[in-house]
């Protein structure tokens, strides 16, 4: 089922066919889910969709799909301009049966002190829940490609500050993460880079935001990247079996031209 692996190492990203496209061209993008900046195609289901949408030059345009969409996002053709497709997920939940997979996934994420503070809220080692929720953003070059990333209210989410299309990328690409539109300080910031349109081993580095909430790191023309950023929350249950954690996961997929 879409969206309801459970395996956390997992991401869920946008991938375009076409990072680059001309003026009224119609668009496409897969959902992929994977590891390592490779994964499966998706198709399109509405029960596990909250929002999906392209904005443009400050408007926001909502992208209506049906159920078994492949690729997933499709949209009729766009003026020029940086376009930023949108997609928000529902909740999905996971039931861990081993802690181990718990930490393994809090030390991957740079969770300090989280199998401690789940200790010492006196929960199970087992069986307990955790729900989820995936925020993918993507940036496509329509024409020119010439405008900028905003921040548009996601729970989580990464802001490109640099356009890779049309800014000088000499110092590095910058990206804030926001959560509740604040900026988030000293996290982790997982980057994937591999060359466009290949199968080949993603490059993974582990960059550090700032304080106000800004990571920058190199890019290189001709390749296509992705950046995660997760947060993890503690939840009160009411009932047994409810959620003791709920996780938030921003990713954003762009390419820099070759050109």
């Amino acid at each position: 089922m879409l969206f309801a692996s459970p395996v956390y190492a997992h991401e869920f990203w946008i991938s375009p066919v076409k990072y680059e496209i001309a003026v009224n061209q119609s668009i496409e993008a897969h959902f992929r889910v994977g590891q390592d900046f490779n994964g499966s195609k998706n198709s399109f289901l509405n029960r596990y969709t909250t929002r999906q949408e392209v904005v443009q030059m400050g408007k926001t345009t909502q992208v209506t799909g049906r159920n078994g969409d492949r690729p997933a996002f499709q949209m009729v053709g766009l003026p020029n301009g940086l376009a930023v497709l949108v997609h928000e997920t529902t909740d999905s939940t996971l039931t861990y049966r081993d802690f181990e997979k718990f930490v393994a996934f809090v030390k991957h994420k740079s969770f300090d002190g989280q199998p401690e503070a789940h200790t010492a809220r006196g929960l199970p080692k087992v069986g307990f829940v955790e729900s989820y929720r995936r925020f993918a953003k993507s940036l496509v070059a329509i024409g020119d490609g010439v405008g900028q990333d905003t921040p548009i209210g996601l729970d989580i989410e990464i802001v490109a500050l640099t356009n890779p299309y049309t800014d000088d990328l000499s110092s590095g690409m910058q990206v804030r993460i926001l959560m509740a539109g604040l900026p988030r300080a000293n996290v982790q910031v997982e980057l994937f880079e591999r060359a466009f349109g290949t199968i080949d081993e993603a490059k993974i580095s582990l960059y550090q935001t700032n304080d106000d909430g800004i990571a920058t790191f190199p890019v290189t023309a001709g390749q296509e990247y992705m950046v995660d950023n997760v947060a993890l929350l503690p939840l009160e249950p009411e009932v047994d079996g409810n959620p003791v954690w709920h996780s938030l996961w921003a990713n954003l997929t762009f390419a820099v031209p070759s050109d």
